[in-house]
């Protein structure tokens, strides 16, 4: 394991805590040597997590289409910046580039690389772990949502526990390694 993937929000969000968080993830991996892979920008929870890893010394690889390059304002003092065609092609460089994948709080996109992740998973088109940042209990209602699409039939059980979940970001680091 050298490289994680994590996806979450251009926003901040509505609490500290989310930022909070995205820092304590930054230090957990880089105390454990591992480089962060994500979507390029510096704005929202992109750039408090990009920012806190170069802060402390790790490396970053941002993957942004030229669509996004201004509206998301892409981050300029990157170890690597790859600039991309479309949303497809930047999914598919960050999934090559990392090894594992964790989705902190976010909106759509995040919930959108999140699934595709996990269905590549289920499909067997990558074996590499999944995780969920479920910080503050923001994602509650979405693991009792697959939990439910578990239950009615929709999701097999062996499916369902692709999905590691964790509120601690260094307790979900762990399980990763």
């Amino acid at each position: 394991m050298k490289s994680l993937c994590v996806y979450c929000g251009a926003n901040s969000g509505a609490t500290p805590r989310y930022a909070e968080a995205a820092r304590a993830l930054a230090r957990g991996m880089v105390e454990r040597n591992l480089s962060l892979v994500y979507g390029g920008g510096n704005v929202g929870l992109m750039g408090v997590i990009a920012d806190e890893v170069l802060r402390l010394g790790g490396e970053v690889t941002g993957v942004i289409p030229t669509a996004l390059v201004e509206r998301e304002v892409g981050h300029t003092g990157l170890t690597r910046q790859f600039i991309v065609k479309d949303m497809h092609e930047r999914k598919a460089m960050m999934a090559q580039l990392s090894d594992g994948f964790i989705a902190m709080p976010g909106g759509m996109g995040t919930m959108e690389e999140l699934f595709e992740m996990l269905t590549w998973s289920q499909l067997g088109i990558h074996s590499k772990r999944v995780g969920l940042l479920n910080v503050d209990g923001f994602y509650d209602s979405l693991v009792g949502f697959i939990g439910h699409a578990t239950g009615q039939g929709f999701i097999r059980p062996q499916h369902a526990e692709l999905m590691m979940v964790e509120s601690v970001p260094g307790t979900l680091l762990q399980r990763f390694l």
